[in-house]
């Protein structure tokens, strides 16, 4: 049997995540805040938690009823919802501590909850849905870039830490996503000339999850069409 965490995962990327590792024959616990996750957790014969990925306490309910109902944790997705936007100087003190919450602590709480777990196992992989601009950020979306791209530096560090244990993390980093409103503008700018699907992220989720991706740790792996080739 193999066990699958979802966080956020009651819509877009987290839900299509899940349902893609549940077709893949993962038990999935999906966390999300609306109760959607609750609903899809049953549908796909797994547990589900209604609660929010920026409280501790949360995340610790859905990794121990996980644990309870099924006694191991093979793999972590997390998901993000979407922070506070504004121009950069405008964007205030608490604005961009909830920026940090949303897009970064949001995936280092459940990973400090679940490391342990995985590496007493000597298995495990964890997946952190990131951004396209992590690295080469837009206005459009100033707390997401700022926070992702420490993200992407906690991934490295931790990749470090427990690569020994057989323990990796990964994250993916999605370009413009049909859970988004499509516009034209935006279309233009991908040379693929489309929108990615949620289907094709849980895909390249599912994939770095699998033993097929058992030597790849650390990576951030952009999806999004070409939209930022070789940056």
């Amino acid at each position: 049997m193999k066990v699958a965490i979802v966080t956020a995962g009651g819509s877009g990327m987290g839900a299509a995540a899940a349902r893609r590792l549940a077709s893949d024959g993962y038990k999935v616990a999906i966390l999300s805040s609306s109760g959607k996750g609750e609903a899809l957790a049953k549908e796909l014969g797994g547990i589900g938690v209604t609660g929010s990925n920026q409280s501790n306490d949360d995340v610790k309910r859905l990794v121990d009823d996980t644990m309870k109902a099924f006694g191991r944790i093979d793999a972590l997705v997390n998901s993000a919802g979407h922070g506070p936007r504004d121009e950069i100087l405008k964007i205030t003190d608490e604005q961009w501590h909830a920026g940090m919450d949303v897009y970064l602590l949001s995936a280092i709480r459940p990973a400090r909850l679940v490391a342990p777990i995985m590496a007493a196992q000597k298995k495990g992989a964890i997946v952190n849905i990131s951004t396209a601009w992590a690295f080469e950020p837009n206005a459009m979306f100033p707390t997401s870039g700022v926070f992702r791209a420490g993200l992407a530096a906690f991934t490295k560090l931790f990749a470090d830490k427990y690569a020994a244990d057989n323990v990796r993390m990964n994250n993916v980093l999605p370009g413009w996503i049909d859970s988004l409103p499509e516009k034209d503008e935006r279309r233009e700018m991908v040379p693929m000339a489309r929108y990615g699907t949620a289907d094709e992220i849980a895909a390249t989720v599912a994939f770095l999850v699998s033993d097929g991706a058992g030597y790849i740790t650390g990576q951030n792996l952009k999806v999004d069409g070409g939209l930022m080739r070789g940056i």
